[in-house]
């Protein structure tokens, strides 16, 4: 028999209910005790849906009130001293490392005031974890009440047998970092971790526990000698538990493991392997090849990462070539990944126009995809013909649909210029007559883009939305949204102004409706972050743009202002990142296509006087192909190419900037260097700021704007602090170089918290202002 199995499930719940129930937490609306009984809720229900549509193994301690990594951090005793000093309850340190806690003293309670840890994307998804922060002497201890044991125990007493899942130990090692001012590599902790990892599989067997998956993700990377070299002696110690522990589930994920396929073949004492045959399937028979003699496989023929409907004829030809090679006992069928990355379910879509939604498989019917799958192989085609036949017919109709393919798209693409990717002319001309333009001062300061989307905001979307207001109305409250922002901007003194995108309800999506090509769900909600989700558009068809999407609110907003105006535009690799792309065509087709309407709205947005844009690539570093090599070449060569395209139109005293958040850049710099915008903005304040040492080393001419506080915190910082930082980037960038600026954009934001941060940051700039005026 051939089992069927889930890696992971989404956690927030089909109405964003854990979102919800967090945020009121934080809020002081919800008690403790409330927001630990919806955690407990929704376990369940997940629980009860993957065991109702007929899988076989599901997944505990996938659910996370914030980040699963940072679950491992609190999980192992890792949690950095500077958060444990204030003896916060357990969940509000949790918290404070994944947002930062600020609070002032009360009732002789001495203030806390501690930043988040870092967080960054989870391998080349949009999801992001918070890295393990590690100090020199680093000690290790189990968590009292382990949550994989508490959890695992829930399901049992809800009739449920789950496998808990378990970020393994050289990649949770892997994948965290000395802490300021400490030197330790994390990997040479492992033998100090390893004894923890006994500990709770020991626990986990005592408690029931019939196998365990444990996750080693890195496992697709190129490694370093000494992070490869341990895998050997982990599992080695992991696996001679034997009766002591559960069996051993080896994940792999988001890639190939070939390249490392002598690790697996030193890892035959444990019960099965994992690896994703969706993103990889070139690696089947090798990874077949170097199992034990009785190990068995995992294969991920389930998207977890996208949204298309699986072929089953496909899947099923992937599972037979591993069950004819090891017998159906030895296989099991699974989600690539864990499912995520995925929204909750299709039946909530109900605006969905029904050719397209029959195209579609969110987490909830991908559960019954595996089912279906699963029995397919095990008892025969004809054990479910009725599914296999439907599937057939929705795949081919897809393949067939006239929504897909637009000629004049096409025609477009076929008369693109090698002229049309490089600006007029170099950048010390272009910035030359940009400052004649611009006149702004030294240490510019400017926002990423976005400001604080308030209640009423949201209220007047969604009274536009279902005909409560004339879109008139709409956009007078739109403007007069324009207007307070401007003000305020002219308040806090900042030198280039943002209109603050108060019609936008999210980067991609907002241009995403006013393209052609896109399709959009009303409940589609993916977790981004902590309780961050996004709902990524779905693109269907070629792109392109009917009218102008940004002109009209920019043109006003610069009409009322007394400084420049920054045109706010998304660019085409983070469009297509930030979606759900099609798998029919190669995603650099897709971009051009991206490209090219983007091009027509930079052009568009300077003819009506706007002369700042900024393109944001907050994406370009998460679409890296995960391995160097000529695939990670084509990829960067076709990205840089797509900004370009979408950028080079406009003359040279037209500013053009770019921003990345959460992106480490190192590994990609030639790319970022390549794209020759004017000014670069990048997520920096919870970084080291040697790491901008890269910029120097390059000779990297341009300017940047490293972000001097971190916006996913609702934490203000005092002015020396940021002082502090601007300092450090001194030691690396010249004043010339140097704009002042936040890590990202301000939607999610309070108004208190933003004015208090942005004087600060303003007051920070106009320091060191007159200090180099002094020298000067």
């Amino acid at each position: 028999m051939v089992q069927s199995s889930i890696l992971g499930f989404p956690r927030m719940g089909v109405n964003r209910d854990l979102k919800k129930a967090t945020e009121a937490y934080w809020a002081g609306k919800l008690s403790q005790q409330d927001l630990l009984a919806e955690g407990k809720r929704l376990r369940l229900a997940h629980w009860k849906i993957q065991k109702d549509a007929g899988v076989d193994i599901i997944p505990s301690n996938d659910f996370s009130f914030y980040d699963h990594v940072l679950d491992h951090i609190q999980l192992f005793g890792a949690t950095p001293p500077r958060y444990t000093k204030h003896n916060l309850d357990p969940i509000d340190e949790f918290f404070a490392m994944g947002r930062g806690h600020q609070k002032p003293q009360k009732d002789q309670k001495p203030a806390v005031d501690v930043p988040s840890l870092e967080m960054v994307k989870w391998f080349d998804s949009n999801y992001h974890y918070v890295k393990p922060t590690l100090q020199d002497g680093q000690k290790f201890k189990l968590n009292s009440d382990p949550k994989p044991v508490v959890e695992f125990l829930e399901a049992k007493e809800a009739g449920i047998v789950t496998r808990p899942v378990l970020v393994g130990p050289v990649s949770f090692l892997t994948l965290g970092k000395a802490d300021r001012g400490q030197n330790v590599d994390p990997i040479d902790l492992l033998e100090e971790l390893l004894p923890v990892y006994v500990e709770l599989l020991s626990k986990l067997k005592e408690a029931g526990a019939e196998s365990v998956q444990i996750d080693e993700p890195v496992l697709v990377f190129d490694l370093p000698p000494r992070v490869k070299n341990a895998f050997k002696p982990a599992y080695e110690k992991l696996g001679s538990l034997g009766d002591k522990a559960p069996k051993l589930v080896f994940a792999t994920y988001f890639g190939d493991i070939v390249h490392n396929i002598d690790v697996l073949q030193s890892l035959h004492n444990l019960y099965a392997v994992h690896i994703d045959a969706v993103r990889n399937p070139e690696q089947l028979e090798t990874v077949i090849g170097a199992l034990g003699p009785k190990q068995c496989l995992s294969v991920g023929v389930v998207d977890g990462r996208n949204i298309w409907k699986t072929d089953f004829k496909k899947a099923t030809e992937k599972i037979e070539v591993a069950t004819h090679k090891l017998g159906k006992e030895r296989v099991l069928v699974a989600s690539s990944s864990s499912l995520l990355h995925t929204p909750h379910t299709l039946e909530s879509e109900k605006k969905l126009d029904s050719e397209v939604k029959d195209w579609f498989s969110f987490a909830v019917e991908k559960a019954k995809e595996l089912a279906i799958i699963a029995k397919a192989v095990t008892d025969g085609p004809a054990s479910v013909r009725d599914e296999i036949e439907a599937n057939a017919k929705s795949i081919q109709a897809r393949a067939t649909s006239k929504l897909t393919n637009d000629p004049k798209v096409k025609d477009r693409q076929a008369k693109i210029t090698d002229e049309m990717f490089n600006r007029k002319s170099p950048f010390p001309t272009r910035i030359s007559q940009q400052h004649s333009n611009l006149n702004l001062p030294m240490f510019p300061t400017t926002t990423i883009g976005s400001f604080p989307q308030t209640k009423e905001i949201r209220i007047q979307r969604n009274k536009l939305t279902k005909g409560e207001i004339s879109a008139e109305e709409y956009e007078k409250f739109i403007e007069k949204e324009i207007q307070d922002v401007v003000k305020i901007q002219e308040e806090l003194g900042l030198d280039v102004y943002v209109h603050g995108e108060p019609e936008r309800n999210d980067m991609v999506q907002y241009f995403g409706e006013r393209l052609t090509g896109y399709v959009f769900t009303t409940h589609g909600w993916v977790q981004s972050y902590g309780s961050r989700c996004v709902r990524p558009p779905i693109i269907v068809g070629d792109i392109s743009r009917p009218e102008p999407m940004t002109v009209k609110e920019s043109k006003y907003a610069a009409s009322i202002s007394n400084k420049p105006m920054k045109g706010m535009l998304t660019g085409p690799i983070t469009c297509l990142r930030w979606s759900f792309p099609r798998d029919d065509i190669h995603q650099s087709e897709q971009a051009q296509q991206l490209a090219l309407a983007l091009r027509d709205e930079v052009v568009d947005l300077e003819s009506a006087g706007i002369f700042v844009i900024q393109v944001d690539e907050p994406a370009l570093r998460e679409g890296l192909p995960l391995r160097s090599g000529l695939e990670r070449e084509n990829y960067l060569s076709w990205a840089v190419k797509s900004f370009r395209l979408s950028v080079s139109g406009v003359k040279d005293s037209t500013q053009i900037h770019s921003h990345f958040c959460y992106s480490e850049f190192q590994d990609f710099f030639s790319a970022i260097a390549a794209l020759d915008a004017d000014v670069l903005s990048i997520e920096n304040s919870k970084s080291d700021a040697k790491l901008l040492k890269v910029f120097v080393d390059e000779a990297y001419p341009r300017h940047i704007g490293p972000g001097v506080y971190d916006i996913h915190s609702p934490r203000v910082p005092g002015e020396q602090e940021i002082k502090d930082r601007i300092q450090e980037m001194l030691q690396y960038l010249t004043p010339d170089q140097l704009w002042i600026d936040p890590d990202c954009g301000l939607k999610t934001r309070q108004w208190e918290e933003t004015k208090a941060s942005l004087t600060n940051m303003v007051n920070a700039a106009k320091f060191y202002r007159q200090q180099y005026a002094k020298v000067h």
